[in-house]
């Protein structure tokens, strides 16, 4: 799921539970650094992959659709979240009220749909190299899909999004103050579960299947190729090596997805069919660590995929820097083709004529290591 379901725990009768200073204070800090890396990861990849014409392919405008989302999510999700968890009522306005939970609805979907999208694509590449190959026009097209689906599967977050008092449901002994809450306010239960469920299904575990068999096929067919090239005796050490990079980052693609958003989704699963055994003085710091961990996503994957590949820092360097004063070429490693694919997505080959290795965040943005 993708609602935090912070205004509704907040729309539950429990007593004032004060968060320390010290937890206040590591709270803000790790929010903040989240926000602040994801926010300078994910703009250098977009900034990257912009400013070089030779990386306008397929793949690189999913990762930079993937970045945009991730962008969107620290912008505005995250500052929001911390405020109101500390705040614990809501002072941004009824626009932000709706807002918030409907974007970070859509930010999550295009994430996902992307991501897919890139597995598939690397799939129909590796797998099946004689095939059909997407085109730059598709991927456009693919983007503006997902964002329109995203859309229409967050509406009914903007639809139900209300600021309310507190408490207004139940007959409290104690007297309560009259601070504004943010929360969703559903027909039913009932309703309220089958959408929360739906997502759960379609945001979490089905494209976790669905990456996980094409990058299984995709991490096969490599295997395969490798064992030919060997049998062949024509493989070097460092083929050796590239290839056993791919296969890493083929599996990392999948654990960090799947890791991230796992403890988020099972409190949001918790709170829609049990809220009960939350415990009261506990549920904003629980959530604010399985919130935490999902968003920090945004952060690890430009790492990932990005700053831990040689040839990204080389291209961002030069780009930044734009001095010719420097006088050196950078080289760039290469993977043979025979490791990689017969075919490659037009604009993946750098003027050097070696493969660029920029690797996407959350996916393959090229399998060469």
């Amino acid at each position: 799921t993708v609602s935090s379901h912070l205004g509704n725990m907040k729309g539950l009768p429990h007593y004032d539970c004060s968060m320390s200073v010290s937890g206040t204070t590591l709270l803000i800090i790790a929010y903040s650094t989240v926000m602040a890396v994801g926010l300078i990861g994910n703009s250098c990849l977009v900034f990257v992959i912009t400013r070089h014409k030779e990386m306008h392919n397929v793949t690189n405008i999913f990762i930079v659709n993937l970045s945009c989302s991730d962008i969107l999510m620290c912008i505005i999700c995250l500052p929001v979240t911390i405020i109101y968890t500390l705040m614990d009522h809501w002072i941004l306005g009824e626009a932000l009220c709706k807002l918030t939970p409907f974007i970070q609805c859509i930010s999550i979907t295009v994430s996902i749909f992307s991501l897919v999208l890139i597995a598939m694509e690397r799939y129909q590449l590796i797998v099946h190299p004689t095939g059909w190959k997407p085109m730059v026009a598709q991927s456009y097209l693919a983007v503006a899909i997902t964002w329109i689906v995203a859309c229409l599967m967050s509406v009914p977050l903007l639809s139900y999004s209300v600021l309310t008092l507190p408490f207004q449901n139940f007959s409290a002994p104690l007297p309560i103050n009259d601070n504004l809450i943010c929360m969703e306010l559903w027909p039913s239960v009932k309703e309220r579960r089958a959408y929360f469920t739906s997502l759960l299904v379609f945001q979490y575990f089905l494209p976790l299947i669905l990456i996980m068999v094409c990058y299984l096929h995709v991490y096969f067919r490599l295997r395969r190729r490798k064992d030919m090239v060997e049998r062949g005796r024509n493989t070097t050490q460092k083929k050796n090596k590239g290839s056993t990079r791919i296969n890493t980052m083929l599996v990392a693609i999948v654990v960090a997805f799947a890791l991230s958003w796992l403890p988020l989704n099972i409190f949001n699963t918790v709170f829609d069919w049990h809220h009960e055994i939350i415990p009261s003085c506990s549920h904003d710091i629980i959530f604010s660590l399985c919130h935490l961990t999902a968003m920090s996503s945004t952060c690890v994957n430009p790492i990932i995929y990005g700053f831990l590949n040689s040839n990204f820092q080389k291209q961002l360097k030069s780009t930044l820097l734009r001095c010719r004063c420097w006088g050196v070429v950078e080289r760039y490693e290469s993977v043979p083709l025979s490791t990689v694919s017969t075919e490659i997505t037009k604009g993946s080959i750098l003027s050097n004529g070696s493969i660029s290795s920029l690797a996407p965040k959350r996916a393959l943005g090229s399998l060469s290591a």
